[in-house]
């Protein structure tokens, strides 16, 4: 099985791709960080996330699209922002027909450390042993969609 998680948001949205195969040993396919120009609009930003985000689903052709789900922001307006780049993610998929599953952060950070409370660093360091990959090369918005991609994995073991 072959998943693709995202770590939304408007100015960094990690994207981390992996496989499962029967023997349940998983392989670490791709990485990275989509990042739009800081000086594009929200709705050049969105369309850059759906235009960079559909390439993806294109070229890797994932069964499963995992994502993080909303949680409770202090701020509206970055709440907002994170619902908005979600949904663009979220319709990409959907557009493919690519089911897509929804992670609450503390069930992925559960699921790769063993603790709902971890810190980012500590995802990234599971993710990096999990995964043999080496820390300098990943970054944090990466480590954690590999983990919300992980956390997809785990979840749906037989």
């Amino acid at each position: 099985m072959r998943v693709i998680g995202f770590d939304p948001g408007l100015s960094a949205t990690g994207f981390g791709i992996i496989e499962s195969n029967i023997t349940k040993q998983v392989k670490h396919i791709d990485n990275g960080v989509l990042r739009p120009q800081r000086k594009l609009s929200l709705p050049e930003r969105l369309n850059y996330l759906y235009n960079n985000s559909l390439k993806l689903l294109k070229a890797y052709s994932p069964e499963i699209l995992a994502i993080e789900d909303t949680f409770y922001h202090k701020n509206i307006k970055s709440a907002m922002s994170l619902g908005q780049a979600r949904g663009t993610l979220l319709l990409t998929g959907a557009h493919l027909g690519i089911p897509c599953i929804e992670y609450a952060p503390r069930k992925v950070k559960m699921s790769v450390v063993g603790n709902g409370a971890a810190s980012k660093e500590q995802v990234k360091y599971m993710i990096c042993r999990m995964l043999t990959l080496p820390s300098e090369d990943i970054p944090i918005d990466a480590s954690d969609a590999l983990a919300i991609a992980l956390c997809h994995i785990h979840q749906h073991k037989i």
